[in-house]
Formats: C-alpha cells, structure tokens, sequence
C-alpha cells in the first residue's frame, strides 16, 4: 500500500511539473481565454449596435401640424464674417411666425456693423449686446441667457453664427416635433465637407456623436444635445433655473442642460434633411482638439448609468482589437475568428453607412474602418489631457 502511494504521488508530481514547466499547456490556456474574451467584446459591440444604432436608420416620427411662433438664438463674438455669410439663411425660413436674436458678446471686429445692416433688411431679427467689462469675465452661457431673456416666444430654437442652415424648411422641420408633451427637439448639427484627413475625420466623429446621442434619445434615454441644432421651451430653462448647476464650467450650455432636463417623454429628435445645419470644421489639429476637450470635461458630469453605456462600447472595441490580431498572430481557431471578426466587423459596415446616408454625409464610407480603430487612441489622448490639465478656454 505504501508503494503505491508512493506511485501515486509520483504520478502526481510529473503531472504538476508537465503543467508548471510545459509551455503548451500556458498557451491552450490562453487559447480558450482568448477566445472567450474575443466572443464576449464581439456580443457587446452587436447588442450596443443593434439595440441603439440601428434606430437611426428605421426612426420615423409623427409631425405635429399646428405652428407655433420661435425664437431663434444665435450668440456671437467675433463673427462678422459668419453672421453675414450664414446668418440670412436663418431669417429667410418659411415660416409664418418667428424672430432671430443675435446676442453680440463683446465683439471687436465688424458684428456690430453686420448687425446694423441687416437690421434695416430685416424685420423679424432683433439684437441685444453685451459690452466689455475689465472686472467680469464670462462665459457663452451668460450670453445664451441674454438671448433667452429677450426672447418673445415660448419656443427656442439655438444654432451657432457659423452654422448654415440646409432649407429655409428648417425652423418648420424642428417646430413639427413641438407636441404638447414635448420639452426639447434635438437635430443633427453636421460640418462642411472639406478636402483633407482631419476634415473627414471631424465628420465621422461628428457622425458618431450623433448616432449615439440621437439613437439613445429615440430609445428613451436622452442624454446630450449639440448648440447647433436644438429646441427647448424657454419655461423649461427657468424652471431648471437655468444653468445654475453647472455655470462655472465653460462648456455645457447644451449637452449638460440636456442632460439634467431630458427624460424619456419630453425629448424628440428630428432626422429629416431639411432640418440639418452645417458649420465650418476647424483646419487645424490643435483646434479640434480643444473643441474636444471642452466635450470630454463636461461628459464627466454626466448620470453613471450614462457613462457607463458609453464607456462600455469603445472598450468593447479596444478588447475586440487586440484578442482579434493577436489570434490571428496565433494562428488560433482561424475560422471562428475570421468568422466572427466579419460579422462584428460587416454589421458595423452597413449600420454607419445607413446613418452616414441619413445624415448626407458623403465620403466616409472607406474610411470607416480605420477611423474606427485609430479613434480608440485619439479619444484616449485626448481624455488622458484633460485629466491631468485643466486649461481654460473660449466660450465657443
């Protein structure tokens, strides 16, 4: 009997050492770990697409027929040359009755003189400045508020001095979705097409941003809108007190405020092309990032449930990534890997192309892919620098 425990222990003993010094045991270990992570960051990355992105391409709408008068907000500081390029396609909507209101913000270049000439063209633009003071420095809030305050109607619809309006159909577009039970109407605010990488890829980014925020606001869970294209009731404003929670941050006169008024029941979107405007996208790197940075301090203050849902597919993305190269490298289950890098990889294809066809944007489609890889790096640069810095910048 002693012997032949001594057997078994033997035995036992040659098995753990197989284990501990035979590398190929570590590398079909892996190999199971490996794929299950590479299922697992397929499965959220398809139940993220097919449960948000898809609405984008199937969203339809009830239009509400009785017109309501607007105001249109545009705040400006320093935007002679973009007032007087775009500003004309937002008093000329067909629309029985509305004003535009231009809050000139401490300008020093031409706006005023801008201003001044349309005022004798048109009736229906009113203006209101806010003048220089040493003592007290502001942010685009402050003017937004100027702006709600002369406001005569009930209905606000905000846009930016460098936005173009796509029809003069646009006001009526967004005032379509002003039910009785309806707060705020988010739309699609696009940029230019521009020759160039950084151009092509401000608009996939742009495009991105909107299918999330606008697919999740069509699933009942609003959580941001763009300045450039957005409707709310002015009692809306003054009940929420306005931006009281949040006015010592430069960024958030529209994702933040949407995002503590917006529930389920009182936020529509609109997807209909005549009610998209276009901005001028910045040439430069270093501007868009800024821009970007002022968007990523204020997503912090977003509700947890919020984040997380976000957060949650682009590591997804990372995970998919690097289990799917590094099987590859591997040579590891070649076909079910190939097999379910397709699927991840075709879904993703057909959904953005859908919502790029929405949102008439032209261009992109090749360049999807890699955009969809080289974002993960740059979203995280520039997420690592606002972590670790705190800049002020512009208002705008």
């Amino acid at each position: 009997m002693l012997n032949d425990g001594n057997t078994f222990g033997n035995l036992l003993n040659l098995d753990l050492q197989k284990i501990l010094f035979n590398p190929f045991y570590y590398i079909e270990f892996t190999k199971y770990g490996l794929l299950g992570l590479f299922f697992l960051s397929v499965l959220i990355q398809l139940i993220f697409h097919l449960t948000y992105i898809i609405r984008i391409g199937s969203y339809r709408r009830s239009p509400q027929l009785k017109k309501f008068p607007v105001t249109i907000i545009v705040c400006a500081k320093n935007e002679a040359q973009n007032l007087r390029e775009h500003l004309p396609s937002m008093l000329e909507q067909k629309h029985q009755d509305f004003e535009v209101v231009v809050v000139n913000d401490c300008s020093t270049d031409d706006t005023e003189d801008v201003l001044g000439e349309y005022l004798k063209k048109y009736k229906n633009l009113r203006t209101t400045t806010i003048a220089p003071d040493r003592k007290f420095t502001h942010g685009k809030k402050l003017a937004i508020t100027v702006g709600i305050k002369a406001a005569r109607h009930e209905w606000l619809v905000f846009t930016d001095a460098d936005c173009h309006v796509e029809s003069d159909q646009w006001l009526n577009r967004m005032q379509e979705n002003f039910h009785d039970k309806t707060d705020i109407v988010l739309g699609y605010g696009g940029y230019k097409s521009r020759k160039g990488f950084l151009n092509k890829y401000i608009r996939y980014d742009t495009v991105v941003i909107a299918i999330q925020y606008l697919s999740m606001a069509i699933a009942g869970k609003p959580y941001m809108g763009v300045g450039r294209n957005l409707a709310y009731r002015k009692s809306l404003f003054f009940k929420n007190k306005g931006f009281a929670t949040h006015y010592n941050i430069l960024s958030g006169d529209d994702d933040l405020f949407v995002n503590e008024t917006a529930t389920r029941t009182n936020t529509a979107v609109e997807l209909h092309p005549e009610s998209f405007t276009r901005s001028e996208p910045g040439r430069k790197w270093k501007e868009w990032f800024s821009q970007k940075k002022r968007h990523f301090t204020t997503a912090k203050r977003y509700k947890a449930k919020q984040i997380f849902i976000l957060g949650i597919e682009p590591f997804a993305r990372l995970l998919f990534y690097m289990t799917f190269f590094y099987l590859l490298s591997l040579n590891i289950d070649f076909i079910p890997t190939i097999v379910l890098g397709s699927i991840r990889i075709f879904t993703l294809l057909v959904l953005y192309k859908v919502a790029a066809i929405r949102f008439k944007e032209k261009g992109l489609f090749v360049w999807i892919i890699i955009f969809d890889l080289i974002s993960l790096f740059i979203n995280f640069n520039i997420y690592l620098s606002t972590a670790f810095r705190s800049k002020k910048s512009r208002w705008k």
